[in-house]
């Protein structure tokens, strides 16, 4: 152990390592029960998507902790899971399979990405104002996601969202754990999301609202309802190519970004450099595309993964301690399922997820109109439309067009003219 991750090297030691692992762990684990309900909305069986979800985190995390050597996991992305099911499913009105194939598509390509020194200069293309502006569009468009799932917000016909009935049961529950999990939240409690929901779910017991399953403990079954279902043909039918771009390009600004962040706080930045950054996102690719072929949402790097560092995760083996971990949840199928079956207990994260992704928004320049003004639009069309292609789309157009009657033309990247063709072309001839 000490040869592979180098523990003395980096000033840490295996009950470190493994401490910080279970931190880790505690912290990001509601992801096993947030995405299989969330995905399960658009048709895929429950049992397939909480298999594939895990077996793609532990591939991902596993490539992470014993080839790059970081303490960084890797999960489907929140917001990325939202858009698969709310704007691409929902939205498009295309197959979860059709979905998945766009999932493959944009992983083959980050794959390729990672192997080349080409993904530098698709981020860099990106204003920095617009980057913040996504992260912060697809905060409030999981906020709304979870507020509609909890009853609070509801549609309207004259005002097209309306404050829902706040004494329903599961809706009075949602807003409980709500604040219980945002009281944990600011005690600095460990693992709030996940004890936040536990709490929740023994309320909701109390309460009448939840059943406890027969056996809480059984073989994980029902991979094949998903696993090798995706439809790539469909893809191209249905003309889906801003879906793979926007999937692409999401999941590797946030996963660079919360390398980056994580790496640094563990003092693993070199120089300015980050070393081995080639097999950390290749880690993300590999675990996108396998995600893909077994059936879940593309993964990203977790921020969530800092907390182990701040207990002392410095290599990879805090990835592998998860990894077994997460391998140890294949076999609580029947609990998580009826856990994530219940609103009020996986809304809140939603909500909070939200909160932190919207923080985002305090690195928009707002003096500048040239680069605030698109970010406001991306910022606000995302929740509006439901569907964050859309609000990158505008954004992107929006943003060249006003450089260009600036005067200011050769300030843009010209690969960000493609990208605004290509979304152009998306919205006006593609869109129905």
């Amino acid at each position: 152990m000490e040869k592979w991750f180098k523990l003395k090297e980096r000033g840490t030691t295996i009950p470190t390592e493994i401490i910080a692992g279970l931190t880790t762990f505690f912290t990001m684990v509601y992801i096993v029960i947030v995405n299989p309900g969330m995905l399960s909305s658009t048709g895929m069986d429950f049992n397939g998507v909480f298999i594939a979800t895990v077996l793609a985190s532990i591939i991902g995390t596993l490539i992470m902790g014993l080839g790059a050597n970081y303490p960084i996991v890797i999960a489907p992305g929140m917001g990325l899971n939202a858009f698969f099911a709310y704007s691409v499913v929902a939205g498009y009105g295309v197959s979860w399979q059709v979905a998945l194939g766009a999932v493959f598509i944009a992983g083959m390509l980050f794959v390729i990405l990672s192997l080349t020194s080409f993904r530098y200069m698709l981020l860099d293309a990106i204003p920095g104002s617009l980057k913040h502006a996504i992260t912060a569009g697809i905060g409030l468009f999981i906020t709304t996601v979870g507020l509609q799932n909890a009853g609070i917000i509801v549609a309207s016909e004259s005002n097209l969202i309306a404050l829902g009935n706040l004494s329903d049961p599961m809706t009075m529950l949602t807003i409980i754990g709500l604040l219980i999990t945002v009281v944990l939240m600011s005690y600095n409690v460990k693992g709030y999301l996940f004890i936040g929901m536990v709490v929740t779910a023994i309320i909701a017991w109390f309460m009448g609202l939840l059943q406890m399953p027969e056996s809480i403990v059984s073989m994980p079954t029902g991979l094949s309802s998903t696993a090798f279902q995706l439809d790539i043909a469909g893809v191209f039918s249905s003309g889906l190519y801003t879906v793979i771009f926007t999937f692409l390009l999401i999941t590797l600004f946030d996963t660079t970004g919360t390398m980056l962040g994580v790496a640094e706080k563990a003092g693993l930045i070199k120089e300015g450099k980050f070393p081995r950054s080639r097999g950390a996102l290749l880690a993300d690719a590999v675990g996108t595309t396998s995600g893909a072929l077994l059936g879940t949402s593309p993964t990203s790097a977790y921020i969530e993964s800092s907390t182990g560092v701040a207990a002392g995760g410095r290599t990879g083996l805090t990835a592998v301690v998860v990894s077994i971990l997460l391998a140890l949840t294949l076999f609580f199928s029947p609990l998580i399922g009826v856990l994530s079956g219940i609103s009020a207990i996986t809304a809140p994260a939603l909500i909070i997820v939200g909160y932190f992704m919207i923080n985002a928004i305090s690195q928009v320049k707002w003096s500048d109109v040239e680069e605030a003004f698109p970010a406001f639009l991306i910022i606000i069309l995302t929740p509006l439309t439901h569907s964050i292609a859309t609000g990158i789309g505008v954004g992107f157009i929006f943003y060249p067009l006003l450089k260009l009657l600036r005067g200011k033309g050769k300030d843009v990247h010209p690969i960000f003219y493609v990208f605004a063709i290509l979304f152009f072309i998306q919205l006006v001839f593609l869109e129905h």
